[in-house]
């Protein structure tokens, strides 16, 4: 027999990248463009970064997929996981039975939660979490004899997942275009991003972010608040490209939701686990939401994992009143996952990641932002811990954007990945949100390559004529 790693030593780039044309179906991807341009291999990972199978070097400024938070190659997490294989590899929670990891990280995670939350539902992904907040919040007022309340509001370019109910959460044009979504009982309303929405209006940041918030009331007002049963929001839209809403945004959805009794869900699945310099980004940005989605960042993505952290609220109506929730998955609270979720809490709490992104890295990046910000090629410059956006734009100091159709982020996308560090475009917004572990050294190193980055993308808009000019 063929020993595997033996056999991956011997195939080239070419025949990694045929033998994946041929096989292996990539998530949101043009397979026919993919097989003609050929996939890359990423082979292996150390700390915050990557290396492809021609040897390339590359500074992962983009936590794998927001998920990575405690770097690559921890033992820590390896070990829990090689443990728990050896002990118990799986045991499902059906048949009234558990297993001591999902039990212990059911009691870590309430304990790092914000207050109110005692009790945690696992799925496997962030999309089945939010899967089961669309059944957890129908059912909770099923309940409560308001079965008619079954409506979920959401925004626009949200990110909620791939699932049916997921992406029907989401607000993602291009993924409602494909599969008859959303399903019935979800709607959305505008997103909180000020440049697009509150700038061309005169308005503040702050007065905005008021006028966004109102657009919830609004919609609750035009529906009937008694066919209203949450709200759901990402504190910051990770996937949307990473915006940010101004400060006066979350308290005042926050009261709006307690004006209408409306259940507010805070999808933590990128914002989670320190990523916004809080355990939560709730936390953050001053909201008290009855049920949190988290996945990612609980496992720092070696393993997949993900739940619901259930409030106190909706906790005492289903566990004393709602008889069998008829909703769970093979793998909630697979041993394995959990073993190594608990792993990476504990290294997230001994590293102290949470404070060090508050008070230590969040700022730095902050600080390294700003000198980005002066690059003829940005025009707004925005982070939140360590989460960070740049918008690129034709005139800067008009704030006139690219023609969509030029594909200037993703024309500095290939820059980032030739120059040896991951930025994610979307649209003409460049987002990062590198792992937690990463040091000012790493941030300066960083900021250094995408400002190259900048340089050549600039220098690409101005031989093709479209500006800025020089």
């Amino acid at each position: 027999m063929t020993d595997t790693r033996t056999a991956r030593t011997t195939r080239t780039t070419q025949d990694w990248q045929a033998a994946d044309a041929r096989h292996f179906l990539h998530p949101f991807t043009d397979h026919g463009a993919l097989a003609k341009k050929g996939a890359r291999i990423i082979t292996r990972a150390d700390n915050i970064y990557l290396w492809d199978s021609e040897g390339h070097k590359i500074l992962d400024a983009m936590s794998g997929l927001w998920c990575v938070n405690v770097g690559y190659g921890q033992p820590a997490l390896i070990d829990a996981a090689t443990a728990q294989l050896r002990e118990l590899p799986f045991y499902n929670a059906f048949f009234q039975t558990a297993t001591p990891p999902a039990i212990e990280l059911a009691e870590l995670l309430a304990e790092v939660a914000p207050e109110g939350f005692g009790h945690v539902f696992f799925s496997g992904s962030g999309s089945e979490g939010n899967d089961t907040v669309v059944r957890m919040v129908r059912r909770y007022w099923d309940v409560l004899g308001e079965p008619d309340r079954d409506i979920i509001v959401s925004r626009h370019n949200a990110y909620h997942g791939s699932t049916m109910a997921g992406a029907s959460l989401g607000g993602m044009a291009g993924m409602h275009a494909q599969g008859g979504l959303p399903i019935p009982g979800i709607v959305h309303i505008g997103q909180p991003y000020w440049w697009e929405l509150g700038r061309p209006q005169g308005l503040s940041r702050e007065q905005f972010g008021l006028v966004a918030a109102g657009w919830l009331e609004d919609r609750i007002l035009e529906l009937g608040p008694h066919r209203v049963a949450a709200f759901i929001g990402e504190p910051v839209q990770g996937a949307g490209g990473v915006i940010i809403p101004p400060a006066t945004y979350w308290p005042e959805v926050q009261r709006i939701c307690d004006k209408y009794g409306v259940l507010l869900v805070s999808d933590e699945v990128i914002c989670g686990f320190g990523r916004t310099g809080r355990w939560f980004g709730c936390e953050t940005f001053g909201s008290r939401p009855d049920l949190i989605t988290f996945a990612k960042g609980v496992t720092s993505g070696y393993v997949p994992l993900g739940g619901v952290l259930v409030g106190d609220r909706v906790a005492k109506v289903l566990v004393e009143r709602g008889g069998e929730f008829t909703h769970g998955y093979t793998y909630s609270g697979h041993p394995v996952a959990c073993a190594v979720g608990l792993a990476n809490v504990r290294l997230i709490r001994e590293l102290g990641l949470v404070e060090r992104v508050r008070d230590d890295t969040g700022p730095y990046l902050a600080a390294a932002w700003r000198e980005l910000a002066t690059h003829p090629l940005v025009g707004d410059a925005e982070t939140c811990g360590l989460m960070g956006a740049l918008l690129l734009v034709a005139d800067k100091a008009g704030g006139r954007a690219f023609d969509p159709a030029l594909e200037v982020g993703m024309a500095c996308r290939a820059h980032c990945f030739r120059e040896g560090v991951i930025m994610r475009a979307v649209g003409d917004r460049m987002i990062i949100a590198p792992p937690l572990v990463i040091t000012r050294a790493q941030i300066d190193e960083m900021a250094a390559l995408i400002r190259r980055c900048l340089d050549l993308t600039l220098a690409d808009a101005r031989r093709h004529g479209w500006g800025p000019a020089a």
